[in-house]
């Protein structure tokens, strides 16, 4: 049988995630960050997801997503209601999940070409 080592079409690949650290093709991060199938942006100051303002989340919006992924850390949460109604108002659905389970969604909907943006919520900042 002839395995087949499979690349993505896209730059920018989330192989791992938790609440503490996230590993971007073969670098590790440890800051909360931003991540489009073409775009890294390192050091996103991103609070507690239960402090987020939608001023906060304009840098992920700005990005023309379809699809906005929320890694929450270790434990899925949910920003405050007028954070998510902003979302909605642009039209842009916002999904909230752990870690582990935002980067498994962000590498699906990147390998079906899809607009996405993730931003990832670390412990260390």
């Amino acid at each position: 049988m002839d395995l087949v080592h499979e690349r993505p079409d896209y730059e920018f690949v989330l192989r791992a995630a938790d609440g503490r650290s996230a590993l971007v093709n073969d670098r590790e991060l440890s800051a909360s960050f931003i991540i489009t199938p073409d775009r890294l942006l390192e050091d996103w100051a991103a609070p507690a997801v239960d402090a987020l303002t939608p001023e906060l989340l304009e840098p992920l919006l700005a990005l023309g997503a379809e699809v906005l992924i929320l890694g929450t850390g270790d434990a899925q949460a949910f920003p405050p209601p007028r954070t998510m109604a902003a979302c909605l108002a642009r039209g842009v659905g916002l999904e909230a999940m752990t870690n582990g389970a935002a980067a498994r969604t962000y590498n699906v909907l990147a390998s079906e070409g899809r607009r996405v943006v993730a931003g990832f919520i670390l412990a260390g900042g």
